[in-house]
């Protein structure tokens, strides 16, 4: 990959891009490239079924004008006199937006750190191949498994390039190899299916094939002869697979963007506990390897280490400038691109873990319900309500008893994350990482 070739290219083309806005009248800009790669090969059955790649460096420019702001955005390459002439003069007839503005100067990285994110590994279609298949082999060699939903392996690469109208050029770049697979068990109505897979900024890092596959062939076939279970009030352990979506819900909860807009149920909460006394949330964009890990934020801040939440309080929200401005506060690194725009977002999140394990989790229960996967929208950020469809098993004298399907678990995430115990198990290897989670009296509908 000759990325920092292409980097320095993006670095002219963004810097050249801000100088055209101030001459076509623009008080403040800053325009960003994001580039990336990625290839990849899906096989199903022994046979190659898909294999892709792509390749793209996308321009985007932020002008103000006074109070009044416009982004465009363009294919790199793309003639920056015509593009910031063109931003500047729909800048001039938005309306005014009082809340926007280029970060402070104070607050913008000073030199970028280097977080070990980049491995130049490159991988060859035939090697992706060969770990598609081998993780589908694996797979499929567990006794119970019927079919295959297909198995990929891929690799790439995502980076941006940030300049701004008062000085600050930064780059960064990181890389990405994953593998994974999805099986089926059983036959006609009886059929199960699940997966697994391995994501890792470094190859080395990248869980073997064989082990991927086995899990996924050995999570499949445990869901085999599922029933429901019957309605009522439940004590729920979540799988890590599905606990990370309830810290991620607790991450968009505390979103600035979102408490600004009154759209979340949290919105009156900082200072005040909103969780039990054993939760701590932290959020690091500096940690070395993290999987969201980058040493400025999309408006050029470094962002710094936060407890979002300790022993149940909550400490901070997620801002960007503008997020930050609205509340009357000052950001704290978390802006994140999306498109020409700039939004806040968590980083490395971790839900931390407890003292206890899983088994000790699970096992403290006569009976309860421990949840694999979810399915539906049923979450509601404005008021809080919980109501998603569920799968998993049944526990019954602390242990594992039979798989369970079918049924719906309900609460509201206030009470959910007043009550939730975590264990000991947590994976910091996502960006959102929780670990296994025990939320008692839960509301299931079933039989």
């Amino acid at each position: 990959m000759s990325v920092q070739t292409n980097a320095d290219k993006l670095v002219d083309q963004v810097g050249a891009l801000v100088e055209a806005a101030k001459r076509a009248g623009a008080d403040a800009a800053d325009a960003v490239a994001v580039r990336g790669r990625s290839v990849g090969v899906t096989v199903r059955l022994g046979k190659v079924e898909n294999t892709e790649a792509s390749e793209s460096d996308d321009i985007a420019l932020r002008v103000f004008v006074g109070q009044r702001v416009a982004n465009i955005s363009a294919n790199a390459g793309a003639d920056v006199e015509a593009l910031a002439q063109r931003a500047v003069a729909m800048a001039r007839v938005s309306p005014e937006d009082p809340f926007q503005s280029l970060a402070d100067p104070s607050l913008l990285a000073n030199g970028v750190d280097d977080l070990d994110l980049f491995d130049p590994t490159e991988l060859s279609g035939e090697q992706l191949r060969q770990d598609a298949l081998a993780t589908e082999e694996a797979a499929l060699s567990v006794a119970g498994v019927t079919n295959s939903s297909g198995a990929s392996a891929g690799f790439g690469y995502g980076g941006l390039v940030l300049a701004t109208s008062h000085g600050f050029v930064g780059q960064y770049v990181g890389s990405r190899f994953s593998r994974s697979v999805s099986v089926i068990a059983g036959e006609g109505t009886g059929m199960e299916r699940d997966y697994d897979f391995s994501s890792r900024i470094h190859f080395a890092e990248l869980e073997d094939p064989a082990e991927i596959g086995r899990r996924a062939g050995e999570r499949t076939v445990r869901r085999l002869k599922s029933r429901k279970a019957k309605t009522g009030s439940v004590d729920v352990v979540f799988d890590p697979r599905v606990s990370r979506g309830i810290a991620g819900h607790l991450a968009g909860a505390i979103n600035g963007a979102s408490v600004a807009r009154k759209t979340s149920f949290l919105r009156d909460m900082m200072g005040k506990p909103v969780a039990g006394s054993a939760i701590t949330v932290t959020d690091d964009p500096a940690r070395r390897r993290g999987p969201a890990s980058r040493p400025f934020d999309g408006e050029g801040v470094r962002g710094k280490p936060l407890t979002m939440v300790e022993g149940g309080v909550l400490q901070h929200w997620f801002l960007s400038t503008s997020a930050a401005r609205e509340l009357g506060l000052q950001t704290n690194g978390r802006g994140v691109r999306a498109g020409t725009s700039v939004s806040p977002s968590s980083t490395n999140l971790v839900l931390e873990p407890g003292s206890r394990s899983p088994e000790e989790l699970i096992g403290g229960l006569k009976t309860g319900f421990y949840v694999t996967e979810v399915f539906g929208q049923g979450v509601n950020m404005v008021t809080g309500e919980y109501s998603r469809g569920a799968s998993g098993f049944w526990i019954d004298n602390g242990q594992l008893a039979y798989p369970v399907a079918e049924v719906t678990i309900a609460s509201n995430l206030k009470d959910m994350f007043l009550r939730m115990i975590p264990a000991s198990d947590v994976d910091r290897n996502f960006s959102v990482a929780a670990p296994t989670l025990l939320i008692e009296n839960m509301t299931l509908a079933g039989s």
